[in-house]
């Protein structure tokens, strides 16, 4: 099994669903990661907070330097992740649709570089 990285695209200039469809939305949440743990290929899944809670640690002249605050704008930012076990990228590719679905959120599924 190879493990893949499938990370939920938050636009910046979204709204926040109203409570109602927020709930949903994690309900189906919720029963994507039970499927996945019943199939054996949840490993690890979370939400995060916004990048304005983001603390930069950037490498320079020997020392590191410590900025507050996303490194850079953008139209988008990672607003979760979900690390799965799937045998092929087909097999990913499938567990991503379905986390679409489920966040109602573009998702971007790429694999780990494989060690060996």
């Amino acid at each position: 099994m190879k493990h893949y990285l499938l990370s939920v695209v938050q636009p910046t200039d979204g709204q926040p669903p109203a409570t109602e469809e927020l709930t949903d939305i994690v309900s189906d949440v919720e029963a994507f990661n039970d499927e996945l743990r019943a199939a054996g290929a949840w490993v690890f899944a979370g939400g995060l907070h916004g990048p304005e809670t983001a603390t930069m640690l950037r490498p320079k002249d020997g020392d590191v330097l410590i900025t507050d605050g996303p490194y850079a704008e953008g139209k988008e930012y990672l607003g979760g992740l979900c690390l799965i076990r799937a045998a092929d990228l087909d097999e990913a590719l499938g567990w991503g649709r379905k986390a679409a679905l489920a966040t109602t959120l573009p998702i971007e599924v790429r694999p780990f570089v494989d060690p060996h």
